[in-house]
C-alpha cells in the first residue's frame, strides 16, 4: 500500500501543481540572503535558546498534558489566530495551511486517518497561547544534544548556543547511541512533539509518526541524522517523505470555500476524536 501511496505523490505534484500552485518546488523553503529578515531572526533565537536543558524542561512541563482540556475545533479556533513567524511561504491564517494540505489529501484519494492527519498536523502549535515564545513552538526541528547537522536551517547561528561549547554534544552521538530511534531523541521544544503527545492515543501509528517529525526536515528531506534511525524509522520515513509533499507544496493564495468543507471536515474530527481531549 506504501508504495502506491508514494507514487501518488507525482500524480498530487503535477495535476494539483499545475492548477493550483503559484510557484515552482525550488522557490519553496528559501533560506538564503534573501530570506525575510523577520525569518532569519526567528531562527538566529530559535537556534541559540534550544539547549538540552531547555527542552527537558519543556518535556516536563507540557508532557504530562495537565494545560487544557478541550476539543479539536476548539483548538482550531483559538490556532487560526496565529501566524508563523518561521514561514516565508505563506502569510495567510493558519486554518488556510490545514485545509490546503488536508484538501490535496482528499483530492488524491488518500485514507481518511491520512487526510486527518493532514487537517491538524500543525494544532501543536497551540503553544503560542500557554505563554511560549515562537522560537519554541515553529520551525524546523533538530535533536539537541548531539552534533548540529549543517542541513540545518542558518546552522551558522548554532554558534551562540551555551551547548555549542560542550563537547559531548558536538559528537555524533552526544548523549545518545547509533541506531538508538529517533523515540529515544530529545528534538528541539516546539509543536511537533507536543502534539504527538495530545493524539497518540486516537490516531494510528503512522499518523503519529507524522505528527511528531513532519518539522524535522533535515531528515525527511537532506538525509541528515541516519546513524540514529532504528528500523522503525527507516520504514516510516517514506510516510514523512509523502506527507511532506503535501504539508509544503500546497501552501497558496487559494481561497477555498471553507463553509463547504466544514460539513466534511466535522464528521471527519468526530470519526477519531471524542468532543474533548487534554492539552
Amino acid at each position: 500500500m506504501l508504495s502506491v501511496l508514494v507514487l501518488g505523490i507525482f500524480a498530487f505534484t503535477t495535476a494539483y501543481g499545475e492548477t493550483l500552485c503559484t510557484k515552482k518546488r525550488e522557490e519553496y523553503r528559501i533560506f538564503d540572503e534573501t530570506t525575510p529578515q523577520h525569518v532569519k531572526d526567528f531562527y538566529r533565537a530559535n537556534h541559540t535558546y534550544q539547549t538540552v536543558e531547555f527542552v527537558l524542561e519543556k518535556e516536563k512541563e507540557y508532557l504530562p498534558l495537565r494545560h487544557r482540556r478541550m476539543g479539536i475545533w476548539e483548538a482550531f479556533r483559538i490556532f487560526d489566530t496565529l501566524v508563523d513567524e518561521s514561514d516565508p511561504d505563506l502569510d495567510l491564517p493558519q486554518r488556510y495551511h490545514l485545509f490546503q494540505t488536508a484538501e490535496a489529501l482528499r483530492r488524491d484519494g488518500h485514507p481518511r486517518w491520512l487526510i486527518l492527519t493532514g487537517f491538524i498536523h500543525d494544532l501543536g502549535k497551540m503553544l503560542a497561547f500557554f505563554g511560549e515564545p515562537q522560537w519554541a513552538v515553529v520551525g524546523d526541528t533538530f535533536p539537541v544534544g548531539c552534533a548540529y547537522s549543517d542541513r540545518i536551517v542558518f546552522p551558522e547561528y548554532f554558534a551562540g548556543n551555551p551547548n555549542h561549547q560542550i563537547l559531548l554534544y558536538q559528537t555524533e552521538y552526544g548523549i545518545y547511541s547509533e541506531g538508538c530511534g529517533f523515540n529515544n531523541v530529545h528534538m528541539s521544544w516546539g509543536h511537533d512533539e507536543y502534539l504527538y503527545h495530545v493524539v497518540k492515543n486516537y490516531l494510528p501509528t503512522e499518523a503519529c509518526y507524522i505528527i511528531r517529525y513532519h518539522s524535522f526536515y533535515p531528515a525527511h528531506l537532506h538525509g541528515a541524522y541516519k546513524s540514529l534511525m532504528n528500523d522503525n524509522d527507516k520504514q516510516m520515513l517514506p510516510w514523512l517523505e509523502l506527507f511532506r509533499s503535501y504539508d509544503l507544496y500546497s501552501k497558496t493564495e487559494e481561497k477555498l470555500n471553507l463553509d463547504a468543507l466544514m460539513p466534511y471536515y466535522e464528521d471527519l474530527v468526530s470519526e477519531f476524536f471524542p468532543s474533548e481531549i487534554d492539552w
